[in-house]
């Protein structure tokens, strides 16, 4: 599972997205427009409403508690048709901040930037409670701490966030990321690329790092959070629009209830959660999700008083990070950024 485009290289077309979407109804995700009855918890529902929900990237066991609410019929019990769809060529924050879609999994780093350029985009739940990505490499690269970069190549998606995180940690290890040959390899496949052009990547290791041990090619990993509790950010994250929250807190609420317990579900029961995921989406590696699953299903709710809990600290720390490197034109209002009103009490 690769990182994104900068950050779906987004923001002019959003904008424009936005523009074109103002007085529009799309929130329901392509039902009629009109507000049709929310289920309340417990009750079931006479009439189903269409949502949408956009995803990241391809189907993955980030997106595992989705699978399990929509297979098990927690949505329907709330009255909701879920439909998960692939992100368009605009990209789902463009797709959710325009209301075109009510929901989307997003990242930290992409509704800061967002809501820094004046999009009303909000995330209602972090999927996992701490980053899961960081720099790897193969065995034989040697690339154990971060100062081992110097004289590597990097394999990157060309986005500045890249080299500005190496060159935090980096600096932290008294090295210097000009040592450092990035190459650009858009999407190319990291098995392929670390074989033929280079050295270290930056992965989720719930998939590409388990899917390594799986393949017999052990790595080492260099997980950004470890060197900085700013780069302990949420990612990936649940997000929808601040019109949507103002217009229809019911639908929201109903949303979140269900997803609140696929996600539960796969915390509890990996290995049927993984067998959902697998049935729902039949292309991916069967056994690469269930040893995924096992690995990430702790993680999800990890030392958090629930799943899909956020702290405001997380969001400005972060925030504040990404200002001091001129990542931000200007800083972030942390609050407005995220919300947990939406989360069903344990």
């Amino acid at each position: 599972m690769k990182q994104r485009t900068w950050l779906s290289l987004l923001l002019a077309c959003v904008l424009l997205l936005v523009a074109s979407a103002c007085g529009a109804s799309g929130q329901n995700g392509g039902s009629a427009p009109g507000k049709q009855e929310t289920a309340g918890e417990g009750e079931q529902p006479a009439k189903l409403r269409d949502v949408q929900l956009m995803l990241d990237w391809s189907a993955n066991t980030n997106h595992t508690g989705l699978y399990a609410a929509k297979e098990l019929g927690y949505y329907e019990e709330e009255g909701l048709n879920v439909q998960i769809v692939q992100p368009g060529s605009g990209g789902t924050d463009a797709m959710v901040a325009s209301g075109n879609v009510p929901f989307g999994i997003s990242y930290q780093e992409g509704v800061t930037l967002a809501r820094t350029q004046g999009l009303p985009l909000v995330s209602i739940a972090a999927i996992i409670q701490h980053n899961t990505s960081g720099f790897a490499a193969p065995k034989d690269r040697g690339i154990q701490k971060a100062s081992d970069f110097e004289g590597k190549s990097y394999g990157g998606w060309g986005s500045p966030i890249e080299e500005a995180v190496m060159k935090s940690i980096m600096e932290i290890d008294g090295a210097d990321v000009n040592k450092v040959n990035i190459v650009n390899i858009g999407d190319a496949d990291y098995f392929t690329a670390v074989k033929r052009d280079i050295d270290f990547a930056w992965i989720y290791y719930a998939w590409t790092g388990i899917e390594a041990q799986l393949r017999g090619e052990p790595l080492d990993m260099i997980y950004v959070k470890d060197y900085s509790e700013q780069l302990d950010y949420y990612t990936p994250v649940i997000v929808t629009n601040e019109k949507l929250i103002a217009d229809d807190p019911e639908l929201v609420k109903a949303f979140m209830r269900a997803t609140s317990k696929g996600y539960q579900y796969a915390i509890d029961h990996p290995e049927d959660a993984a067998a959902l995921l697998s049935k729902a989406v039949p292309d991916l590696d069967a056994e690469l999700v269930l040893e995924s699953q096992k690995w990430l299903s702790p993680r999800y709710q990890d030392d958090a008083p629930r799943w899909g809990e956020q702290k405001a600290e997380v969001w400005s720390g972060y925030a504040d990070w990404m200002f001091e490197r001129k990542l931000l034109e200007k800083e972030l209002d942390a609050e407005r950024a995220f919300t947990n009103e939406f989360l069903p009490d344990k």
